[in-house]
């Protein structure tokens, strides 16, 4: 076990290559899912909550107001593609695949790991994780409406202080 995966902090990865914030704004590996905020490629006003489950593949997508995506049925829509291919440019196509347990080999033999899923016949999820995507979406968003400071943000208070050395 490395270093970092003792220590009470978790590293900061950069992404392999910049995303595409406009299609994708919101994009991460947890719960057991990789999960996120689409863009509609229609209607400027309407997001799309997507994830697909590590293992079996269970996919799920639905707007910002819980109503079913009329792509997903019986196979990924084009917002779990979009989920997935941003997910690969910012955490790289390998931790995406070992996060969502595609076995090399497989994934060897297929031209991505978009594939490996599909040719599993994913079943499709219920939607309950999509409220807590969402709202972690919004809390990152009102980061955005700070004026930048100098001094801590309260809710930040958590990280242990630096030690200042002795004179």
């Amino acid at each position: 076990m490395s270093q970092w995966e003792n220590s009470s902090t978790a590293r900061v990865v950069a992404p392999a290559r910049p995303r595409r914030l406009a299609k994708v704004p919101f994009v991460e590996l947890a719960d057991g899912r990789v999960q996120g905020v689409v863009s509609s490629g229609s209607d400027l006003g309407r997001v799309y909550v997507s994830s697909v489950s590590a293992g079996d593949f269970a996919y799920s997508c639905s707007t910002n107001n819980n109503r079913p995506c009329g792509g997903a049925r019986g196979s990924f829509c084009k917002h779990l593609l979009e989920l997935i291919g941003e997910a690969q440019v910012q955490y790289g196509p390998e931790r995406v695949a070992r996060y969502l347990r595609i076995d090399g080999d497989e994934l060897a033999g297929a031209r991505s790991a978009v594939a490996v899923m599909s040719a599993a016949r994913p079943p499709q999820a219920g939607r309950e994780a999509a409220a807590s995507v969402f709202s972690r979406f919004l809390h990152q968003l009102a980061y955005l409406e700070l004026a930048p400071v100098l001094v801590p943000l309260p809710e930040m208070q958590w990280f242990p202080p630096t030690r200042k050395k002795a004179a």
